[in-house]
């Protein structure tokens, strides 16, 4: 008889928080939130202690990039502006983004899952897929518990996890990965979750539509436009109705996934596509007036997406840029040079080119840099 298949999410629990504190232990418990410009870094007193910025009198356009999670109790949560949260939460801390140690501590907790399961799909800074299948112990029973074995195995790599890291983590373990992503959002943070298909009615299908990861705001819209809000609902519509109002693979993709099947496999590697910096002004920066300081915010991120690439040992043929204007349109200008580069100097001097095809004369929000077309450096040569 084939082993069950089980692959588990791990989904670090709000992981730059968390990260910060890390360096800040005094403000557990606290709403804290990370975002903004560097500006708001905490500043040291004659006796000893720190200073922490809040969100009170905060002017800017910068975004939350994450919360604790007593500042999300008070409304705020990643992706609102820092204005709009300082409504919500004026007495709230205001930490600066530190991305250097977020992927520090990336890399610690991987390695760390990797020591027990090291089949893993990479998601991102703070998730990962982990096929648990094949790891010793995971098809054994415990005691009565026929499932005690793969929740001992998921166990010891959250256990290794905070060892490693001092961070918590919430892990979903089911048959697939479609099911495992919703299921480390049941019990988070710092919880643990099994599921099997015979937990499919009870414990999926009462949940909202939007659950899946793959239905977006317009598909969720139509589907409640369609009186359709949770996924049982979903899963109790005729395949052929959802073929025919959401198109052949879309609608049949939307059946599977409300009956909870997904036989997608856990990829150990892929290559990144392209890498890419880009920031958001807190006021608009007009082209001329303000030529000095976006000139010196250019040269920095073409230096940090070379910095990027040689950590990742990549280089790329296709510079480009992204500027957003005052009234939001958004313009994109790209150059495919003849030689791979990572080199900042070799970036700059092709995205200043490209910035040339630009009509500058509205004020800028929004300025980015983008390096595709990629190689690995070491098959240059």
């Amino acid at each position: 008889m084939p082993a069950r298949r089980w692959i588990a999410h791990l989904d670090m629990d709000a992981f730059y928080a968390s990260v910060e504190l890390l360096r800040y232990p005094q403000l557990r418990g606290l709403p804290v939130v990370i975002g903004g410009g560097r500006r708001h870094q905490p500043q040291p007193q004659p006796d000893g202690s720190l200073k922490f910025a809040t969100l009170k009198g905060y002017a800017g356009r910068g975004v939350i990039t994450t919360a604790t999670y007593p500042a999300r109790d008070l409304g705020v949560h990643s992706g609102m502006g820092l204005m709009k949260a300082a409504m919500r939460a004026p007495d709230a801390i205001l930490l600066p983004t530190d991305f250097d140690s977020y992927r520090h501590y990336s890399r610690q907790f991987k390695a760390a899952v990797a020591e027990v399961a090291p089949v893993i799909e990479d998601r991102g800074i703070d998730e990962i897929y982990i096929d648990l299948t094949a790891v010793p112990g995971a098809q054994e029973a415990v005691g009565h518990d026929p499932l005690g074995g793969i929740r001992a195995v998921a166990q010891e790599i959250r256990n290794n996890v905070v060892r490693r890291t001092g961070l918590t983590c919430s892990v979903g373990v089911t048959p697939n990965k479609l099911l495992s992503k919703i299921g480390s959002e049941l019990d988070k943070p710092d919880g643990l979750t099994v599921l099997t298909e015979a937990d499919i009615p009870t414990l999926i299908w009462p949940l909202p539509v939007r659950r899946i990861n793959g239905i977006g705001p317009k598909a969720g819209a139509k589907l409640q436009a369609m009186g359709i809000r949770t996924i049982g609902e979903l899963a109790a519509q005729p395949r052929a109705r959802l073929l025919e109002d959401f198109g052949r693979s879309y609608g049949a993709w939307l059946h599977e996934a409300a009956h909870g099947r997904d036989d997608r496999p856990v990829v150990t590697h892929s290559e990144p596509v392209s890498m890419s910096r880009e920031t958001t002004f807190d006021r608009d920066l007009h082209a001329v007036r303000d030529k000095a300081e976006l000139a010196g915010v250019f040269t920095e991120l073409c230096q940090r997406v070379a910095q990027d690439l040689q950590r990742k040992g990549y280089v790329g043929r296709t510079v480009g840029i992204k500027l957003r204007f005052e009234d939001f349109a958004t313009v994109t200008r790209d150059q495919t040079i003849d030689t791979a580069t990572a080199d900042a100097a070799t970036i700059r001097r092709v995205a200043g080119q490209c910035l040339k095809r630009v009509d500058l004369a509205r004020r800028l929000r929004l300025l980015g840099v983008r390096v595709g077309n990629l190689s690995k450096a070491s098959r240059l040569g």
